[in-house]
């Protein structure tokens, strides 16, 4: 189950991370690239779990 919410974190973060800097222009540490980061972190993390459990339960 761990793994899997790490790659969800991971995996989720990145993608967030990206989407966000296309709207500011490239820069990842800007606003929309840390807001959509944490959003995806948090969808990632969510995701993770959900297959962990399907794999366990």
């Amino acid at each position: 189950m761990k793994l899997m919410i790490s790659i969800g974190l991971f995996v989720g973060s990145s993608l967030g991370g990206w989407l966000g800097s296309l709207l500011d222009h490239g820069n990842i540490f800007g606003v929309w690239g840390l807001l959509f980061g944490t959003l995806g972190a948090f969808a990632g993390i969510w995701a993770g779990f959900k297959v962990g459990q399907s794999y366990i339960g």
